[in-house]
């Protein structure tokens, strides 16, 4: 099916012929060969943003400031922009809150669209995508309402075929989600003696920002049973970082053992 275009004052958005008609965002976006592709959808309930870069996952979240300036947090929607050149997504920005700028050049707006299919359209992104691209791709997937993400962002952080900046941000994402499912993924990513250093590294990282009860279990884990000395310092130095009684009996333990 060919696009059907709508076209206002010179320099606004084509809007792109909507899902209703049976294309899929891959299918809408693919008409694109050159140019700016925007979409819009629903944001997780506790996602907030100024509209710019600033992103914050915590419910009741007032705004940034700075000397002189403030500005509010909005809950959503995501908004997404890809930038095409010979049909091929070159980069991929994505914001919270705010409103689209007037068109400048070759924009085309596929509106709002379904949370849950955009999740699962930038996932396959991500699966795809080299460079940078595949990496941004992670980000506008956690933010989708609806959603239930975290399985494919183990898999994509256990791929050793996909490039390491991609599979580092999955992992970071997993840590975020923070469910014993997730933390459980991380400890096994860590565990993988033949995995990726970086990657391993960041899997530590990402059980630090998990819930205590989950991420500090797991960090002890980690240190009592991996063979990997530098890995382990790692996980000390995120241990140290928290006030749990757990960690202090940890160290008290190390310590004795001399």
């Amino acid at each position: 099916m060919r696009a059907s275009w709508m076209l206002g004052a010179v320099g606004a958005t084509l809007l792109l012929a909507p899902t209703a008609y049976g294309q899929s965002i891959a299918d809408r976006v693919a008409e694109v060969r050159d140019g700016k592709v925007r979409m819009s959808f629903a944001a997780l309930p506790d996602v907030c943003g100024n509209g710019r870069g600033s992103i914050s996952f915590r419910r009741g979240h007032v705004g940034w400031q700075s000397g002189d300036w403030e500005c509010d947090c909005e809950y959503g929607p995501v908004r997404v922009v890809l930038r095409m050149r010979d049909r091929e997504i070159r980069s991929i920005d994505t914001y919270v809150g705010g409103r689209w700028r007037s068109a400048s050049g070759r924009v085309f707006d596929l509106g709002t669209v379904s949370a849950p299919e955009a999740a699962d359209y930038f996932v396959s992104l991500a699966r795809r995508l080299e460079g940078d691209a595949g990496r941004e791709a992670i980000l506008p997937a956690v933010l989708a309402d609806s959603a239930v993400v975290w399985p494919e962002l183990l898999e994509i952080a256990k791929d050793g075929s996909l490039p390491r900046r991609t599979r580092k941000s999955a992992v970071f994402w997993l840590g975020q989600a923070a469910g014993a499912a997730a933390t459980a993924g991380l400890t096994e990513i860590v565990a993988e003696e033949s995995g990726d250093r970086e990657v391993r590294e960041t899997a530590i990282f990402a059980l630090s920002q998990c819930p205590a009860d989950e991420g500090v279990p797991a960090l002890i884990e980690v240190v009592r049973t991996n063979p990997d000395a530098a890995l382990v310092k790692k996980a000390l130095f995120w241990l140290a970082q928290s006030d749990d009684p757990r960690v202090i009996e940890l160290f008290e333990e190390l310590l004795t053992r001399r």
